[in-house]
Order: C-alpha cells, then structure tokens, then sequence
C-alpha cells in the first residue's frame, strides 16, 4: 500500500456511523490501518456495525459507542471513551444529522429549526473543540463533515437543512483558518443524493429515480461507498495541503458556474 493513503496507527472517530455513508467511511479508514470509534444512537446498530468492520479487515479496529450528538455531555463522553479504548484522536468524520421538517423555511416551528441547526452546526462545533488539543499536541490532524449540495441553492421544502448545511461549510471554513498555525485541517463533503436511509423519503420511488438520474451527468444516484476513498484521501496525507473547503460529490449534478 502507498504510504501516502496509509493510516496505520491512526484514530478515527466517526458520528452518525452505524449505517450508509457513515459506516462505509468508516470501513474504508479501517481497511487504511485506522482504528475507528463508531457512533450513533443505537448501541445494538453500533455493534452490528462495528462487528462488520472487524469482518472485513480481519482484525479488530472498530469499537461502537452510542452517542446523541445533541447532548454537549453525551458527546464530552463519546471523546473521553473514544481516547480510552484507542488514544488521542487524529481523524474526526461528523457525519451525524438530523432533517426533521420539511416543508417551508418561513413555516418552520422554532424547536425544529433549532433541533436542526443544534445536530447538524453546533454539535459539529462541540466535537471540533473537543477534539482539538489532542491534534495540537501533534501538531497535525483531519477533520471532515458531512454537509450537502442542499447548501448550494434554496429548496422551497429543504430550505433549512440546506440553510444549516451552508452553515456548516462556514464553520469547516472558520476552523481551518484558526486552527491551520496548529497544522490541523477542516473540510466539508458535499453529498448529491445518495441512496440511503436517511434520504429515502427523496429517491424511494421509481418514477422519482428515474427522473433524478436522468438529471445527473453519471446517470445515477450516489452510493455508500462512493464516500470510502474521499474519507482516506481527506484523513491521510495524500490531501495534506488541503483545508477550508467544500468537496461536491454528486455524479455531476452540481457543476461549478
């Protein structure tokens, strides 16, 4: 294996992990060398998950521990976990989030927008600075978090999210300005429509499909693991001169113009 992808020795710590792009994220780092703390809210999930990892690396370099990214307190202690079973912590993948509402932005009930920007802004914030130090110490470290190509342009039924997913992008931006002298770096992922639970409610429908992928330039929807290789290529040193930017992964559907 090139050395320039490889993360033997190296911690991960993933959230919104148990299933979808998270999980096969996190295999990818594991398959890399790295070893992977998983979470997400339901242990059972975790260890399904964490289970399958090991499986397909032939070792044991995934642990799962149930975490609400919500909770400041429940986060702190997936940190502090994470640093017990594994050490101090060199990769961070936030890919953890929440849409509860759909429907207009300018409708939208106080608690949901603020459920929405607490998961998918804020929590992304906790982590970092949780995180932080032990990447100081080192004086290297990658974070990355999942935001959207919904940040890119207004939706008359997503707005929020995407609202929440430009917010994002504009924190991964802040961070890797203040942290950069400290040689730890931050981007963001910007997924087009990817098959998976989470987006179900947008492709589950073959008519619905079809129209999409006739949209998109690769004549299809976003898979899991399509997201393996930008994971290594953004936790490793083959990207270690790239930070404060917003990576669109879409099959085309979203061209720069």
């Amino acid at each position: 294996m090139s050395k320039m992808f490889d993360l033997t020795g190296k911690v991960a710590l993933l959230t919104g992990a148990s299933k979808g792009m998270g999980l096969a994220m996190a295999t990818a780092l594991a398959e890399h060398g790295a070893t992977v703390v998983i979470s997400a809210r339901k242990q059972d999930q975790l260890d399904a998950a964490a289970a399958d990892i090991n499986k397909t690396v032939g070792a044991t370099r995934a642990h799962g521990l149930a975490c609400n990214v919500g909770y400041k307190d429940q986060l702190q202690a997936l940190v502090d976990q994470t640093r017990k079973i594994a050490g101090p912590i060199d990769i961070v993948v936030g890919n953890a989030g929440v849409n509860p509402y759909y429907g207009k932005t300018s409708e939208i009930p106080d608690d949901a927008y603020q459920k929405t920007m607490n998961a998918n802004v804020l929590s992304n914030q906790w982590l970092a600075t949780m995180v932080a130090p032990d990447m100081i110490e080192k004086g290297a470290g990658s974070m990355m978090f999942t935001s959207s190509i919904g940040a890119f342009k207004p939706s008359e039924m997503l707005g929020t999210y995407g609202m929440s997913k430009l917010a994002l992008i504009g924190l991964v931006r802040n961070l890797a300005q203040e942290f950069g002298p400290q040689g730890i770096r931050f981007n963001a992922i910007c997924p087009g429509l990817v098959k998976t639970d989470f987006a179900r409610e947008l492709w589950d429908n073959p008519e619905v499909e079809k129209r999409i992928q006739g949209e998109i330039p690769l004549r299809r929807l976003g898979e899991p693991d399509d997201f393996g290789g930008l994971a290594v290529y953004l936790a490793s040193d083959a990207s270690k001169y790239m930070t404060g930017q917003a990576l669109t992964v879409c099959g085309g559907s979203n061209m720069w113009t």
